[in-house]
């Protein structure tokens, strides 16, 4: 790049690099900074040209400037001059070049390098003392110039409300590469979600939403590089405004934009909502021998929460080497303005909030002292969307499910270990499933919270898939190269038999059944039920149950299925239809008990196997591992009132998770009139046959539903 540039005033606002049709207004923030110079880098004759233009406005600690002469696609980067003083949490180094954090598009490498940290990552303690006084720019990652325009035409956001909502959590990437009905240039790209087929598959199994794994560009780690690994979960956050480029099929030139919206614009049109995983608990930068990519070099003290105690530390409450300091005022706008960004311009419905504790700790790092909630709460582009928090971190007080406010949903873990402990039929489980089953309001029955809170799950992309779960009793992740030592090493297997694949029938048809419990559970359980991508056919990651780093066959998405796994898709689509079909399975209320008799009637029983409701010595009894449930869906008063009258029938749900089969009495007060729904012993038998006045029986380890008709007339 050989031109000069003139350079006007531009304006303070908005952050980040904007077309404006005419050229581009430049600003970063930075409160330490003594002088800041814009890099733009062009290619010619093989080489990369860059040049440097100062920014010499100033306006509350935003470096401004306006170039007239360039446009989108333009590669751009900072070099901040300033303090390098790590014992005062100052670390400016201009030899480094840093990734603007408002940047809508990154290009360039994705691996840290050694370049990338300004000291050698290798050695002694106080390496980060001092700097090493290579420039970085050949290997760092550099901003694009975007041009926001996209032609959305009419549309609209679904707003599913939570009651309809079924989530299908699944990798950008891993859910379609590996899918040989694609285009293969499509394969494991944000175009291969929007892809007909992709979007025919998921209205076919019955999900509402696709909640996609962090797509905001990420690095790899050094230390996986140097395994032959990667970051393919993503949780290692290098731009928050930034589609992660290695998910588009058109190219990184700001192209990754453009696909992203086109995939968001044709999953609504289906009716299908997007949620985004999303990381602004941390970043890729790490602890203080980690890189230097773009916060710490910008503004380390605002960006980041330090160790009071020493300032050349960071505060941990991620597990990842750093936490993102959300109780200083520019910290909270970059969560804040990317958030309103990916909603206003993006289109997304909704986020998982990763560690979302960290996000919300005040000055002094208590939970729930900062301005985090209150801030999203006032927010009119964000009324409405979907908030799901992961209620815990790793710091002091770090496990918080049930605090967070109405409107947030949770991920429930006490659901996935209740469901779990259950089906893999330990004592003394009932009084906790009670709860599970009908919506948690224990955890979320307060300050007008209802079953929507809830975000039931049994597997999730950290730990075993559904049929790792019932396959394995040990976790075997030694392709992650850390000994084995990593992931959980407790996951309240359901494994029963040999460890790993078999050619056993019994066996496998036990975990088969055992699979069907699960599914069918989730999707007869009050609250919002999550799917991770694959259970409905089985997916398996051979056991490893942390395959954050195995982009790879380990964690893709086999799309030749076996018999196995189309009968295991054809049930889950069944319960998810039921679900649909029957709003008592996803009220929006919980349930009021009241005893048989009442008026108004009950709207719920819990039975034992002689038809008779439980006493307090089966509720809290060791031994009970079998109940009935009857919904009510003639009296109680938590109908939904959009549904027809004819579909909101009573059900019954048996539910037996121990070792021999037992016997249901139907119950009493109306033992007639009964319809088998299914059954996961008998996954083949059709819905309809009327159930004559005898008792149930009901195969070990088993769920099975009928259906009473709602009298009409």
């Amino acid at each position: 790049m050989t031109q000069a540039f003139s350079i006007l005033p531009g304006a303070p606002y908005p952050l980040g690099a904007t077309w404006d049709g005419g050229g581009v207004n430049f600003a970063l923030f930075s409160g330490v900074a003594e002088r800041v110079e814009l890099c733009l880098f062009d290619e010619a004759n093989g080489a990369t040209d860059e040049v440097r233009v100062p920014l010499t406005e100033r306006t509350d600690g935003v470096w401004h400037g306006y170039l007239s002469a360039i446009r989108p696609g333009q590669r751009y980067g900072y070099r901040v001059h300033g303090p390098f003083d790590p014992t005062r949490g100052l670390r400016c180094d201009p030899q480094k070049l840093l990734v603007d954090p408002y940047a809508l598009a990154i290009t360039g490498p994705t691996v840290v390098t050694p370049s990338l940290y300004g000291f050698p990552p290798l050695g002694q303690p106080d390496r980060d003392l001092g700097r090493d006084g290579l420039d970085n720019a050949s290997a760092a990652p550099k901003g694009v110039v975007v041009d926001r325009t996209f032609a959305w035409g009419d549309d609209r956001p679904p707003h599913t409300p939570w009651s309809r909502t079924i989530i299908y959590e699944a990798h950008a990437r891993g859910l379609t590469i590996l899918n040989k009905e694609l285009p293969e240039a499509i394969r494991g790209t944000y175009a291969a979600l929007a892809d007909e087929r992709t979007i025919a598959y998921l209205l076919d199994l019955g999900v509402t939403a696709i909640e996609l794994l962090p797509v905001h560009q990420f690095m790899d780690d050094w230390r996986l590089t140097e395994q032959g690994l990667v970051n393919y979960w993503g949780y290692n956050t290098l731009g928050f405004f930034a589609p992660h480029g290695r998910y588009a099929a058109g190219g990184t030139r700001g192209e990754q934009v453009a696909e992203f919206k086109t995939m968001v614009r044709t999953l609504h049109r289906a009716g299908l909502e997007v949620i985004l995983d999303v990381v602004y608990n941390h970043t890729a930068e790490a602890d203080q021998y980690g890189p230097t990519l773009s916060l710490k070099g910008i503004d380390n003290r605002a960006y980041y929460r330090l160790d009071p105690e020493d300032l050349r530390r960071y505060a941990d409450f991620t597990g990842t080497g750093n936490t993102l300091n959300l109780a200083h005022p520019r910290a909270l706008q970059l969560v804040l303005d990317s958030l309103r960004y990916w909603v206003s311009e993006m289109h997304v419905d909704g986020f998982r909030f990763d560690l979302a504790p960290a996000l919300t700790r005040g000055r002094d790092g208590s939970p729930h002292g900062g301005a985090f909630l209150d801030t999203i709460a006032q927010d009119p582009t964000l009324a409405g969307v979907k908030l799901i928090a992961e209620p815990w971190d790793i710091g002091p007080g770090g496990y918080q499910i049930g605090q967070f406010p109405a409107g947030w949903g949770e991920w429930n873990d006490k659901y996935r270990d209740t469901i779990r402990r259950f089906w893999r039929g330990d004592a003394g489980q009932i009084a906790e499933v009670g709860y599970r089953l009908t919506g948690s309001s224990d955890l979320f029955g307060h300050a007008g919270r209802g079953p929507g809170a809830s975000i039931n799950f049994v597997a999730a992309h950290d730990g075993f898939t559904l049929r790792d779960l019932v396959s394995y009793t040990e976790k075997h992740n030694q392709a992650n190269g850390e000994g084995n030592r990593d992931g959980h090493d407790h996951n309240h297997s359901a494994n029963y038999g040999v460890e790993g694949p078999t050619a056993d029938p019994a066996i496998r048809a036990t975990r088969a059944r055992q699979i069907r419990n699960f599914l069918t559970t989730l999707a007869l359980s009050q609250g919002v039920p999550m799917l991770l991508h694959g259970d409905e056919i089985g997916r398996t990651q051979g056991g490893n149950n942390n395959a954050y780093c195995q982009d790879n066959e380990v964690s893709w998405q086999s799309w030749e299925l076996d018999d196995a796994a189309r009968e295991t898709l054809a049930w889950t689509r069944r319960v998810l239809a039921l679900r649909r079909d029957h709003p008592l399975l996803r009220r929006r209320d919980y349930f009021h008990y009241r005893p048989l008799g009442s008026d108004p009637p009950p709207d719920i029983l819990w039975l034992h196997t002689d038809g008779a409701e439980l006493g307090e010595r089966e509720w809290r009894g060791p031994e009970t591992r079998a109940l009935g449930i009857w919904l009510n869906g003639q009296g109680g008063d938590g109908r939904d009132p959009t549904v027809h009258p004819e579909r909101d029938d009573s059900l019954l749900l048996l539910l037996n998770a121990g070792e021999e089969p037992v016997e249901f009495a139907l119950p009493q007060h109306d033992p007639s009139g009964w319809h088998f729904v299914l059954d996961t012993a008998r996954p083949a038998e059709p819905e309809g046959g009327a159930w004559p006045d005898a008792p149930y029986p009901l195969a070990a380890r088993a769920v099975a539903i009928l259906r009473h008709p709602m009298v009409t007339g």
